[in-house]
């Protein structure tokens, strides 16, 4: 594909003249905190830092990783719930039934997210000893899961599929509540579900 001179000289003009106003934006001499001006290397700094935070403390990690826990486990359940657990009560996945392709191809979506979601749940829990070790017996009905999304996706035994992920989110709402991290369901956005 081929781009025309113009476009290349007015986007190189831009790209110059943004460049130019950041860099006076910066530079302005009016500083009165006192404080040192910001470089790259401090902005990138920073990021690192907080792309990976880091607690210093055994009682923070183990805050953070139960925290992190209860939003992964709690957009698995939203995810199960909204799209797997409501419908197939509703019975929209009996065979005959009103848009039962288009739910089914939206509960073997929402079947993916929620396995993709409880394993990364599985790892936080990992951080804390109270919660990995409420979570360990359920670790092989987790990854009892993986398969169950295409079968939903291809309306194979539709039924059990949902009680399976309606009882294994009931088990993993139940043993983070005992150990002190209750979940509760948070339905994810289409961009989140369709992401995984």
């Amino acid at each position: 594909m081929r781009v025309p001179i113009q476009r290349l000289a007015v986007a190189l003009t831009l790209c110059c003249a943004l460049l130019a106003g950041a860099t006076a934006c910066g530079s302005g001499g009016g500083d009165r905190s006192g404080a040192r001006e910001t470089t790259a290397a401090d902005v990138a700094a920073a990021a690192d830092r907080a792309g990976t935070p880091s607690p210093s403390t055994s009682a923070q990690r183990q805050k953070f990783a139960k925290t992190r826990f209860v939003a992964n486990a709690g957009l698995a359940a939203g995810a199960s719930y909204q799209w797997i657990v409501k419908p197939w009560k509703a019975g929209k996945f009996k065979k005959g039934a009103k848009g039962r392709k288009f739910a089914l191809v939206k509960a073997g979506l929402a079947g993916a997210f929620a396995y993709n979601r409880l394993k990364a749940a599985t790892r936080n829990a990992k951080g804390d000893p109270t919660l990995a070790k409420a979570l360990a017996p359920l670790t092989a009905g987790i990854d009892s899961l993986k398969d169950l999304p295409s079968k939903l996706r291809k309306g194979d035994s539709a039924d059990s599929v949902a009680g399976s992920f309606d009882d294994i989110i009931n088990k993993v709402k139940d043993a983070g509540k005992n150990a002190g991290a209750e979940v509760t369901n948070k339905v994810p956005s289409a961009g989140q579900l369709a992401g995984g």
